[in-house]
């Protein structure tokens, strides 16, 4: 075997995603794991920029990472490495979370004349946990068939045992109720099977965003829960804004247009007494409180 054919087979069987570009940022190579990280088949990628919105990185805050904070031209800038946490966008639609580590590569080693850069991405989402939780549900009635996420049966039970718990331990947790603003526009325009891919690409958004010990459910129809544990309102807040930021930035692609969606939260932090019931009513009432002042918005009571 060649050298350069060694070379590819390694790269190949790497864990992480792998991709070189030339100092245009053209991508020249892409591995097979990249390709599993991010659904793009190397036919699709090679030969195209990665800042033509291939990929689409955004950080933490939805600011598109192209546009000002590309980790390749500050590698080319400094001639140093760099790192960074981003989320990509995947070829099915929703963000994916990754740890970025760029380096420059030179023509003569160490000090010679920068030739291009190799991009090394691997998962950063916290969803092993929740991969394993769905494999337990399965064949046990309680995962949503188009989703696959828990069912609203799951759910009632997660909040009761959360509920237990508080009674006993005294460890409060938040609860988020999510619904999509205007999926009925999507459905009328497009059929309602654009509408049932943008319901999956949101629950994949909420499944590799979501903390490794929280639960989050299709409660039915259009709207989505989530079980928030060991929270308070800062935090919850925190995450709710996070998911918020994330679907607005993930899309599907129907005849040709780029379809994006958003939703509306409202978040409230559990308290002594509370039964199912009532925590989700106050749940629903600051849902409708963001829907009211205007849409992909998040409310969280105060009290």
């Amino acid at each position: 075997m060649c050298e350069r054919n060694m070379f590819r087979v390694v790269l190949d069987n790497l864990t992480e995603g792998v991709y070189f570009t030339d100092c245009d940022r053209v991508i020249t190579y892409w591995n097979d794991n990249a390709e599993r990280l991010t659904g793009y088949g190397r036919e699709e990628v090679v030969g195209r920029p990665c800042r033509d919105g291939l990929l689409a990185h955004v950080d933490e805050k939805g600011i598109l990472l192209c546009e000002s904070h590309c980790p390749i031209v500050a590698a080319l800038k400094e001639g140093q490495p760099q790192r960074c946490e981003a989320y990509l966008h995947h070829r099915d639609g929703h963000l994916v979370p990754v740890l970025l580590r760029v380096a420059p590569v030179r023509e003569d080693g160490n000090g010679g004349t920068i030739t291009g850069f190799v991009q090394v991405f691997s998962d950063n989402s916290p969803t092993l946990a929740a991969r394993q939780r769905i494999e337990q549900l399965e064949g046990l009635a309680l995962l949503d068939d188009l989703t696959g996420l828990p069912n609203r049966r799951y759910v009632v039970r997660e909040l009761t045992g959360r509920l237990t718990e508080m009674s006993r331990l005294g460890v409060s947790f938040g609860v988020l109720f999510s619904d999509i603003d205007d999926l009925k526009q999507i459905n009328d325009s497009y059929g309602h099977e654009a509408g049932d891919e943008v319901l999956k690409t949101i629950a994949r958004t909420f499944l590799h965003s979501c903390r490794p010990l929280d639960v989050v459910g299709r409660w039915g129809g259009d709207e989505f829960i989530c079980i928030i544990r060991d929270t308070d309102r800062g935090t919850l807040r925190i995450i709710a804004e996070r998911f918020r930021m994330l679907i607005e930035n993930s899309g599907i692609i129907k005849k040709g247009r780029d379809l994006r969606v958003t939703i509306s939260s409202g978040g409230v932090i559990s308290r002594p007494g509370d039964s199912a019931e009532s925590i989700l009513e106050r749940a629903d009432q600051m849902l409708y409180r963001s829907k009211d002042a205007g849409k992909n918005l998040v409310s969280i009571r105060d009290k």
